[in-house]
């Protein structure tokens, strides 16, 4: 009997390290790909599947697009831009999407279309008090991109049929399931069994030369080239921002290329001396690269480039972080920006795991005093004098 591909949909995901890992001149760059084992990104070519409208005359209007472009490798990537309905050069910013340990939605938890999605509705109802961050970035006068990235939404991994060592797991699974009169729909059956499953696309990926993070971080890559490259977006302002493990994601982006201008980290923030031993466990392959720690620790990978703007919202009832050690990495970042070129903005909160509407406005005015983008009321002054 021949065993199911352990990470279906990828078959060709090997063929994207033939040539080895991206490998930049940037030095602060290419140490972060070395440790992360980064693929190559190479230039694609975004397709447009849709378009649609959010509100109307006097209400903020918006254009959303729908897009789609091949990787190289694995399945098409999904993402929307959501921007002012008014066109002109706008700062871009790249939204990442969190773990949230479901990966049948990706970026589509944070936008709002003309079609909603309940899985992406419930993701922000848990996450984002029911905001769509991107929406709400592209009313303050930004063009706004978020993208599935390697194994969420478009990109996930087909599961059908199963792993050998994935089958024997959810046949216990499927049997709890049954004994508590429980009848989960395809979203909910595919998360728990993604969940399991990281573990072996980890796996997959430490043999073949990167890292479930360096994939990731591709993606990343990708979809910022792609935003830089949208019309009416001035590639000279680039932010990103991210909550969880999207802010992980964040931080490695912005070591990663230095088009990234603005920086936000979102309840992603502690030294990687206070996360063991109890801690570590609470969060997924996008923080537990091996080596990646004792050379880069979380607080140094944000500061890395030191030549952005970045801004790290932690919150102290946070129960994936110990206190201590959120307290201790502003500190660091405090400390690693002192003399540097770039300026950091540390806050810290009350409350849990969640990218809270008021987090969400000092996000907002953030990015707004990094990249210059007018608020929306100064818009609205802006097109009254020019009627």
């Amino acid at each position: 009997m021949t065993r199911p591909h352990t990470v279906q949909g990828y078959e060709d995901w090997p063929d994207a390290l033939a040539n080895g890992v991206f490998a930049p001149a940037d030095p602060v760059a290419a140490r972060v790909a070395a440790l992360l084992g980064v693929p190559q990104p190479t230039p694609v070519t975004p397709r447009v599947v849709r378009r649609w409208d959010d509100g109307g005359p006097g209400d903020d209007p918006l254009v959303g697009t729908e897009i789609e472009w091949r990787t190289g490798f694995g399945p098409p990537t999904r993402a929307w831009v959501v921007r002012p309905r008014e066109q002109g050069t706008l700062p871009g910013v790249l939204a990442l999407h969190c773990h949230g340990g479901v990966k049948s939605v990706g970026g589509e938890r944070l936008v709002r279309t003309d079609r909603p999605s309940p899985g992406a509705e419930r993701r922000r109802t848990e996450h984002y008090e029911g905001r769509a961050l991107v929406n709400d970035l592209a009313r303050r006068g930004h063009v706004v991109l978020v993208h599935d990235a390697f194994t969420w939404g478009s990109r996930r991994v087909r599961l059908d049929p199963e792993p050998w060592r994935l089958r024997a797991v959810m046949d216990v699974q499927r049997a709890a399931w049954a004994a508590a009169g429980h009848v989960p729909d395809d979203d909910e059956a595919y998360d728990v069994a993604a969940a399991h499953h990281e573990d072996a696309v980890a796996k997959v990926a430490g043999w073949i030369g990167t890292s479930f993070a360096g994939t990731v971080a591709h993606d990343d890559l990708v979809a910022l080239d792609v935003l830089a490259a949208l019309p009416g977006v001035d590639a000279a302002r680039l932010g990103v921002v991210g909550f969880s493990g999207g802010g992980g994601r964040a931080a490695t982006l912005t070591a990663l290329d230095e088009r990234v201008r603005a920086s936000a980290v979102v309840c992603m923030m502690a030294t990687a001396a206070s996360m063991t031993p109890a801690h570590v466990d609470a969060h997924s392959w996008l923080l537990a690269t091996p080596g990646l720690a004792p050379a880069l620790d979380l607080p140094d990978l944000a500061a890395a480039r030191g030549t952005h703007h970045q801004l790290v919202l932690s919150a102290l009832d946070d129960p994936l972080f110990p206190r201590d050690g959120i307290l201790a990495a502003h500190d660091r970042l405090e400390e690693l920006f002192t003399g540097a070129t770039g300026t950091y903005e540390g806050a810290l909160v009350p409350g849990g795991h969640v990218f809270t509407r008021a987090m969400q406005e000092h996000l907002g005015t953030f990015l707004r005093e990094t990249l210059g983008a007018p608020s929306a009321r100064c818009q609205e002054e802006r097109r009254a004098a020019q009627e």
